[in-house]
């Protein structure tokens, strides 16, 4: 695994072979960057990264400027390793051990990109819970983006505030924003 591009471009990463994680391709997290870049000056965002693994994501977003990082995981020896990895190369990357569900019910902050990796294999239901407490608890910023990955078994494009996805090999990353909510924008018709 290694880091795509930033300041830290090329840097090598090797997380622990008992790690419980899929990591984003390095080919996938080109292409969300490549996305991203279209919407973000990476420079001071607030970035959630939930189901962090590795934190692979956390590291692209630190290499290209952002100071604000959580990285929120379940497991102790994802976070430990974040931890690691964070200090190494000094990056301002908060890893939380957390339940992510509990983490979203409970947490106040705000965030500009929140991007969830859950696992592929979790249920249909679940992936849409991420969704509604992240919109229901207010943690994206108005102008906010949220990201979620997924196999192509998995379809979110029914969920509030969907914008689009996009679709590489069997992943899927599906995004989530406030100026596509169907509802205000009906509501804003009737006026």
């Amino acid at each position: 695994m290694r880091i795509i591009s930033g300041k830290y471009k090329g840097r090598r990463i090797n997380p622990p072979k008992n790690l419980p994680v899929r990591p984003t391709t390095d080919m996938c997290k080109e292409a969300l960057f490549n996305v991203l870049n279209n919407y973000f000056n990476f420079t001071g965002l607030r970035v959630l990264d939930l189901f962090a693994g590795t934190g692979s994501i956390s590291y692209e977003f630190a290499s290209r400027g952002s100071e604000a990082i959580t990285s929120v995981d379940g497991d102790m020896g994802c976070v430990n390793f974040i931890k690691k990895t964070a200090k190494e190369f000094d990056l301002d990357i908060t890893p939380i051990k957390s339940d992510v569900f509990k983490f979203l019910e409970k947490n106040k902050g705000t965030y500009d990109v929140i991007f969830a990796d859950p696992p592929y294999d979790m249920e249909q239901k679940d992936f849409e819970k991420i969704i509604e407490l992240i919109f229901e608890n207010n943690l994206l910023d108005d102008e906010g983006i949220l990201i979620v990955e997924h196999s192509k078994y998995t379809k979110l494009d029914h969920m509030n505030h969907f914008s689009f996805e996009k679709s590489y090999g069997g992943s899927v990353f599906t995004f989530f924003e406030f100026e596509f909510d169907e509802e205000e924008t009906e509501s804003s018709e009737e006026e």
